[in-house]
């Protein structure tokens, strides 16, 4: 793992997953906490690329058994689809039902599958209507059409409150993106004008929209601040101590994973090298080269190697 990862399994802690192929989801101590992933083994992931991570989507029914219907529902649905190439859709479909199952009780379970297909064949018939769209003449109409595009569709599938429920929270992102596009690409206004409306747009943003969208760089800050603490001799406990409280004990442990990861990786690179160089020097072969790859790194991981040779 490179050490940018810190920053993408904190965006991932803080937001929810998206999906690719259709369109668009406490520990003591360090110590402690990796001693407790270390008992507990690992289940299989559903899909390759989900290792390491859990689905998405707090979904819920009230208290009259009502299945409430929100971006959390739509999380869930993501998270999975996101397994799309990897996993076929019948599949995916079923382990969604399989998950809201596990989580819901039979009544509101039905509404959510219901829901599922509902969404699916939205996503099925929204890859036609993205494929009619005319070519835009810019990436704020491109984005402006594309998304009356896919409210447009909607109605088709799901009701007015179904509709604000799922994809509520994801047009106020999509609506402020294009504001912002719209804002960069317009020549009229300077630099101080520009970012006068960028920071009229952050105003307006809910707080739950603001701290998603600050995730990302409030990582980046803290990773600063943990180098300059290991920098002055801070150890593991300490860095721990830092993340845990600006972020989350879990959070905090699964960068402790990240840095073990990033120090290991480090380290088998390094006597990498240097095996292959007295190898080179002595006029290696190529299977032999091989060998010593498969020593140290996996089928996938060789694939990184070139840019260390």
């Amino acid at each position: 793992m490179r050490a940018a990862l810190r920053v993408v399994v904190l965006a991932a802690v803080a937001a929810g997953a998206a999906w690719l192929l259709w369109a668009r989801g406490d520990a003591p101590t360090a110590a402690a906490a990796t001693s407790a992933q270390r008992a507990a083994p690992e289940p299989l992931p559903f899909a390759r690329s989900m290792a390491g991570t859990h689905a998405d989507g707090d979904v819920r029914a009230n208290a009259n058994d009502q299945l409430e219907v929100n971006a959390e529902l739509a999380y869930l649905f993501d998270y999975y689809l996101a397994g799309l190439g990897e996993r076929p859709l019948d599949a995916i479909r079923t382990q969604i039902i399989r998950e809201l199952e596990r989580r819901l009780r039979p009544a509101p379970a039905a509404e959510a599958r219901r829901l599922l297909d509902a969404y699916l064949a939205y996503k099925r018939a929204l890859v036609d209507v993205e494929h009619g769209l005319p070519p835009p003449a810019n990436p704020a109409q491109g984005a402006r059409q594309r998304l009356s595009a896919m409210q447009q569709l909607r109605t088709a599938y799901f009701s007015n409150e179904e509709i604000a429920g799922l994809f509520g929270a994801s047009d106020a992102y999509d609506l402020d993106a294009i504001a912002r596009l719209d804002i960069s690409s317009d020549t009229s206004l300077t630099a101080t004008q520009r970012q006068q409306r960028l920071a009229e747009l952050d105003a307006r943003l809910p707080q739950q929209v603001r701290e998603e969208k600050d995730a990302p760089t409030k990582v980046i800050r803290l990773e600063e601040s943990v180098s300059a603490a290991r920098a002055r001799g801070a150890d593991d406990n300490e860095v721990y101590r830092m993340r845990a409280a600006a972020l989350s004990p879990a959070a905090a442990a699964r960068l402790a994973d990240v840095d073990r990861e990033e120090a290991d990786w480090q380290q088998r690179i390094s006597a990498y090298q240097a095996q292959r160089k007295q190898l080179l020097q002595n006029t290696a072969s190529a299977a032999s080269l091989q060998q010593l790859r498969d020593t140290g790194f996996t089928p996938d991981e060789q694939k990184r190697l070139p840019a260390y040779e």
